[in-house]
Order: C-alpha cells, then structure tokens, then sequence
C-alpha cells in the first residue's frame, strides 16, 4: 500500500503532516482499517502542551479502545471538532477531513526520528504477517 508522500508516520501508526512550525496529526489508514468502526474519539486540549510519542487522547471503536500517541511535540492549536459529532469521519477520511490535532512544533527536528512513506509500508507489510 502507497502511503500519501507528503507525510511523515510513527510506528504506532499516526501520520503527520508539516506546514511551517504547524503539524497536522492524525491516524494512518492501515490504523483505522484494524480498529474498525470507530465510535468515538478523546483529543488533547487547544492550549495544551504535547510531547513526542505521549498520550494525547483515545480512540474507540466497536472492537477496541487504543491510546492515541502524538509524533511531535508542541501546543495544541487546533482539534477536529467535527469529529465529536461524527467519529466515523477517520474511518471514511483517514488522510483527509477525519485528521485529529494541529499543533505549533516546538521541535521540529523531532520529525528525523519519524517514518518516510517507504519505511511505513514496509512496517505495516512486516506487521501484515
């Protein structure tokens, strides 16, 4: 599977995409297929202050309820709010309109130690088996 080039991924299976000092974060689209339908969706507070690969929030779905991890550090500019309303966006948009938080890097060679699109396939491939 071709990931979106544009894009930097962690292990645990977020993606996140720079745009000067802000990072659009959300979760990869092998991550959504595994959970399944998801449900609901507890993001981090605008305002609050974030730390590469910590706990910023949860995710449910009708299988299971995973933490959800952050690839960069910064504060909290932004949350999808539309996914209070409509969880299932992540599910539909995964790269798109279902992305989590936006957040003002404080770090940003933080991203050396994230996944290029080649080395993510290659993690899920390796996981696929």
């Amino acid at each position: 599977m071709s990931q979106p080039q544009e894009l930097l991924f962690s292990k645990e299976h977020e993606w996140v995409k720079v745009d000067g000092d802000v990072a659009t974060v959300g979760i990869t689209d092998y991550a959504q297929n595994s959970l399944g339908d998801i449900v609901y969706v507890e993001l981090p507070k605008v305002g609050s202050t974030i730390n590469q690969f910590g706990n910023t929030g949860v995710i449910e779905s009708v299988k299971a309820v995973s933490d959800l991890f952050t690839p960069v550090s910064g504060e909290v500019l932004e949350v999808n709010t539309g996914l209070e309303t409509d969880p299932a966006l992540v599910n539909r948009e995964p790269f798109g309109g279902g992305w989590l938080f936006k957040v003002k890097l404080s770090k940003a060679n933080e991203t050396s130690h994230l996944l290029a699109p080649e080395s993510y396939d290659q993690l899920v491939a390796e996981e696929g088996r």
